[in-house]
């Protein structure tokens, strides 16, 4: 059993000073087996360390934003001088110009691009702008796990408290007709999608539907690239699929870490923020950090190695590597059906069923717990191009022992005996409870 003194401590001081315990949901302690939530250190590659000294794995690379590996050091190298000249300035740089035309060199339709810090940034001004363009108000989003953190798309989840009623719909993915239904029965401003998920991808047609759709019905076609970008192809979701939106938001793996967002789109609709119009303006994306030169310069360091390398290639090499070995160890042990690792190879899940098949926190919770005492850190399997062979044989490895523990709390019908401390529970729900905080 590894030891987390240190960061048990920290986290409870960390209570004490931000809510939650941390700056952003999905990085929560309730997120983790209970008392087993490291606070990190430091990270190389594929590695972190915790400030108890364990070594991990790491799976999730900053909630998918590294690609690269932590500590890359042509990007950490780009950055180091560039910001010795300055980090933020009163007029524009030309490096914002340089970063700008990189980007659009990659994303086919995009005419122009405004970077900012926070992919709600971008989603919201995405919203904005198309309210401005159509005369609408109503958003239709896809039945997606997440958009924005803004009241738009907030107020449609457990975590509503102190949100107005908001004018947003959902569509079901794949399912032209829901879309076509919503469209119809409402006024739309733009419709907002990934194109694909970890564990989705979409139907032959059904990209080609929604942009026949909103355009017949004069709303914006919205592209949610946070994910996709970077990890499906430097181009996003859109170079893969072909289907060019009115407007894309981007963020995550853009800078491998550093934060950067941007949102892009076709001239006709950006310019409504901007100085090329006579339509009243919108205002757009206005942010103090957002073109600041370290996530400009780390920006650009990432599309070089983009070009020069394939970044790509070698996460869906391992990942495909790591989701045969895992799954060739359920097998063998007889519960593959119960546990599951699934999607795309540079964006792997694993999914975690109780004795009668249903999806379980509790299995969940045993399956990270045990992960975790072998030297594994994630929520999810997903990789970066840092992930070594070695890195590999230690996760399957990990996982071994783990789905042995697990096969044992399937044959006892619970995890109890198994599970030390309370399951995580959903980041989005309503109250703190079940993971509730005493004081």
């Amino acid at each position: 059993m590894r030891d987390y003194q240190r960061s048990n401590a920290i986290q409870a001081r960390l209570h004490e000073v931000v809510p939650g315990g941390a700056h952003t949901y999905a990085r929560g302690a309730d997120q983790y087996p209970e008392d087993m939530a490291p606070i990190l250190a430091r990270g190389d590659g594929a590695r972190v360390w915790d400030v108890d000294g364990n070594e991990y794995v790491e799976y999730g690379m900053g909630l998918r934003s590294v690609t690269l590996g932590h500590g890359y050091r042509p990007v950490v190298d780009a950055v180091a001088r560039v910001i010795a000249g300055g980090v933020n300035f009163s007029r524009p740089t030309e490096l914002e110009l340089l970063a700008a035309e990189d980007f659009l060199s990659l994303v086919p339709g995009a005419d122009m691009v405004k970077f900012a810090k926070n992919g709600s940034d971008t989603t919201t001004a995405a919203v904005r702008l198309a309210r401005a363009a159509t005369g609408r108000e109503t958003v239709a989003v896809c039945d997606q796990p997440f958009f924005s953190v803004d009241d738009w798309f907030i107020g449609m989840t457990e975590m509503s408290a102190g949100i107005p009623a908001v004018s947003t719909v959902r569509f079901r993915y794949n399912d032209l007709e829901s879309l076509e239904t919503v469209l119809r029965d409402n006024e739309i401003a733009c419709v907002f999608l990934e194109q694909a998920t970890a564990l989705a991808e979409p139907a032959p047609g059904f990209l080609e539907g929604v942009r026949a759709l909103c355009d017949r019905f004069g709303a914006l076609l919205v592209f949610d690239e946070m994910i996709t970008g970077f990890r499906w192809s430097a181009g996003g979701a859109q170079r893969i699929y072909g289907v060019v939106p009115d407007l894309s938001c981007w963020g995550k793996a853009m800078a491998n870490g550093f934060p950067l967002s941007a949102l892009a789109g076709k001239r006709e609709f950006m310019e409504l923020g901007g100085l090329r119009t006579d339509a009243d303006r919108v205002f757009l994306l206005s942010t103090t950090h957002g073109p600041e030169t370290a996530s400009l310069a780390a920006f650009r360091a990432v599309v070089e190695a983009y070009r020069d390398s394939d970044p790509i290639a070698r996460m869906e090499e391992s990942g495909r590597r790591l989701a045969a070995g895992v799954n060739a160890i359920a097998a063998d042990l007889g519960i593959g059906d119960r546990l599951e690792v699934a999607g795309r190879a540079s964006c792997l899940v694993f999914l975690t069923r109780d004795p009668e098949g249903v999806p379980s926190q509790p299995y969940r919770t045993l399956f990270l717990q045990e992960l975790l005492d072998h030297g594994v850190l994630g929520q999810s399997f997903v990789n970066s191009a840092a992930h070594t062979d070695a890195d590999i044989d230690h996760t399957i490895n990990a996982c071994q022992a783990a789905a042995e523990t697990y096969r044992k709390a399937l044959e006892q019908g619970t995890t109890d005996g198994f599970l030390s401390g309370r399951p995580v529970a959903p980041a989005l729900r309503r109250t703190a409870a079940p993971r509730r905080i005493e004081e």
